[in-house]
């Protein structure tokens, strides 16, 4: 009989008390920019993170364009979560949904001129806010370890998906 906890012998550690300490240093940290860059975001451009996501996706689509079950994927949302969004966005004039002409059932979301030029306006203040809030917090060598850290922790992340 062996003295290993049930996460020992399964072959799994339980974080260290440092690693724990780094991971809720990265939590608090990341939480904290997201929510000072959401805030600054809404109150520069009146639009939410959720909002410029989407326009951002729609901006960069081939004729500013995407079917909603595309758009889910490319943004990370559920498709219900998006489709809730949408109609928010719809009722403000910042996209416009009609059905697929090539897929049974399916929408495609299209940027309005009123969307596009919302997400114009908004782009110079967030990327500046952006700047200021993290890229000047570093420097050269850490941005591109922040880089570095945030590839690898993607390629675990794509690979525990898959699995």
């Amino acid at each position: 009989m062996t003295n290993a906890t049930p996460e020992r012998r399964r072959g799994r550690r339980l974080p260290a008390a440092e690693e724990l300490r780094i991971w809720r240093d990265f939590i608090e940290t990341t939480e904290g920019l997201r929510s000072q860059l959401a805030s600054r975001l809404q109150a520069e451009s009146s639009l939410s993170p959720g909002d410029y996501s989407v326009l951002l996706a729609l901006s960069e689509a081939q004729d500013r364009q995407m079917r909603s079950s595309e758009l889910a994927a490319h943004i990370g949302w559920e498709r219900s979560r998006l489709s809730h969004h949408l109609g928010r966005m719809e009722r403000r004039g910042l996209i416009r949904r009609q059905e697929c002409a090539t897929v049974p059932r399916g929408a495609e979301v299209l940027l309005t001129p009123s969307g596009a030029e919302a997400f114009r306006r908004s782009t110079v203040p967030h990327l500046r806010a952006i700047r200021e809030l993290f890229v000047d917090a570093l420097t050269p060598e850490q941005l591109l370890a922040a880089g570095e850290i945030a590839a690898a922790l993607r390629s675990h992340l794509d690979t525990h998906h898959e699995e």
